[in-house]
């Protein structure tokens, strides 16, 4: 029987665990802020007396908010199923995390409804936002957006707001909502009530999950997580009034969706380095798939460029990366993998795979089942996994090197089958000190402190 990779992670107490791997590595981090990536990961994982969450010898965390207690504002409690987030430089050093909650109708705890933030009262997803200061002391805690649903990722944009994904296509009627959902929504961190719940439309109604936006134009590019075939697609939205701040998404624009011409489904592309020129954008017929979902509509007779699991994404240097987390032969993708990163340069309309990430048996391949992925600001990129098992936060170093940066502790399962909620929305703060991160279930969002440099 193979070793898999979470074995030998438990017996070395998760330090390095892969090496040099094909595809071009150096090409993830464009964009970071160390000119000089590390190359080594910060050595084994330190069992948490605590049974939270364990951490390389150095560092530390502390819990800055759970479901379930009172939010500080007193709107209510904190909802559970945290999931994207994003953090916000404020004023006076201070940081704002915006974090979404990925509420389904089922959902335990539900994002409380405030006037004026409130989209569809039926909606039990949203964000809330904490207000930190500069050693992570919690100064405020509040409701950011509610009414909304299933939200999962998003993105920041270079104007200091977050974008929220609504990871759902019902339409008001289903499950009891009265509106539709399946938009992305702007939330201002510093000052909710300045954006509101106003639904993004124009970028489209569909499985969001990711965003990145190109800093230079304003253009704004979304991944779609489809549950069923035919699988999601990767988007553009060219805005009318690019940049600029908050109201601009609102003026409109126009959605586009990928083609790569001679490939319907990126599973089949299984080769590091393998490229793709002369990359297309063809409009959506009907961006609010008023009649049928985007991925079901008529892109004409050449056809469109599907994925299944498009999850991460981000922006770096002069590209845009995005995630697809798997795709299985077995639920009608054309092939099957354990996860592809994908680079698309807008400037040469070329697309690249970069990296391929290998099962779990395969220790020679980073982590199965990639999922949330940010830029490190020491040069490294820091990837949630969201496979079986333990769940990690893994580092990836330009040298090819997968090392555990933290690893989940709080036992969902029992012991004699244990289970652990997977990790989501890392990211770091403005000044690269602390990297954020959250454990889905149950809902704990942690600040982790130590020698990132």
């Amino acid at each position: 029987m193979s070793a898999t990779r979470r074995q030998i992670l438990s017996r070395t107490g998760a330090s390095v665990a892969g090496i040099a791997f094909t595809g071009a590595l150096s090409e993830l981090f464009a964009g970071s802020a160390s000119a000089a990536p590390r190359t080594a990961g910060y050595g084994p994982l330190v069992p948490d007396p605590d049974g939270l969450l364990d951490l390389p010898a150095g560092f530390r965390y502390r819990v800055l908010s759970r479901q379930g207690d009172p939010l500080r504002s007193g709107e209510g409690l904190v909802p559970g199923n945290h999931d994207g987030m994003g953090a916000f430089a404020g004023r006076r050093g201070r940081v704002h995390l915006v974090r979404n909650h990925e509420n389904r109708v089922t959902g335990k705890i539900a994002v409380p409804t405030v006037p004026g933030l409130t989209y569809d009262p039926a909606g039990k997803g949203g964000c809330t936002v904490l207000e930190l200061d500069g050693r992570n002391n919690v100064l405020g805690e509040r409701v950011a957006i509610a009414g909304t649903a299933v939200n999962c990722a998003g993105g920041p944009t270079p104007w200091n707001t977050w974008l929220t994904c609504e990871e759902t296509e019902d339409r008001a009627g289903t499950n009891g909502y009265t509106k539709d959902h399946g938009f992305i929504f702007e939330v201002d961190g510093a000052d909710p009530h300045r954006t509101g719940a106003v639904p993004l439309t124009a970028m489209g109604r569909f499985q969001h999950e990711a965003i990145a936006v190109d800093p230079s134009n304003g253009i704004v590019y979304e991944t779609e997580d489809a549950f069923e075939r035919p699988f999601g697609l990767f988007y553009r939205f060219l805005p009318e009034r690019p940049l600029g701040g908050t109201g601009s998404l609102r003026a409109g624009g126009t959605l586009e969706a990928m083609r790569v011409p001679g490939v319907p489904d990126l599973s089949v592309v299984q080769e590091t380095g393998t490229r793709f020129e002369g990359i297309e954008w063809v409009p959506v017929p009907d961006p609010l798939a008023t009649a049928t979902p985007i991925r079901h509509q008529d892109f004409g007779p050449r056809g469109i460029t599907h994925a299944q699991k498009l999850e991460g994404c981000y922006w770096g240097g002069r590209a845009v990366y995005f995630v697809s987390s798997f795709a299985r032969a077995k639920d009608g993708s054309a092939a099957t993998h354990f996860g592809q990163v994908w680079k698309y340069e807008p400037h040469r309309r070329r697309l690249t795979l970069v990296v391929v990430f290998g099962p779990d048996t395969d220790v020679q391949l980073p982590g199965e089942s990639p999922d949330n992925i940010c830029l490190a600001p020491t040069g490294g990129l820091m990837v949630c996994e969201d496979g079986d098992g333990a769940q990690h936060v893994f580092g990836l170093s330009a040298d090819g090197e997968v090392y555990a940066v933290a690893r989940g502790a709080q036992n969902i399962g029992t012991p004699e089958a244990p289970e652990w909620g997977e990790f989501a929305g890392v990211t770091f703060s403005p000044d690269g000190s602390t990297m954020y991160v959250n454990c889905y279930t149950p809902g704990t969002t942690f600040a982790v402190t130590g020698p990132w440099c």
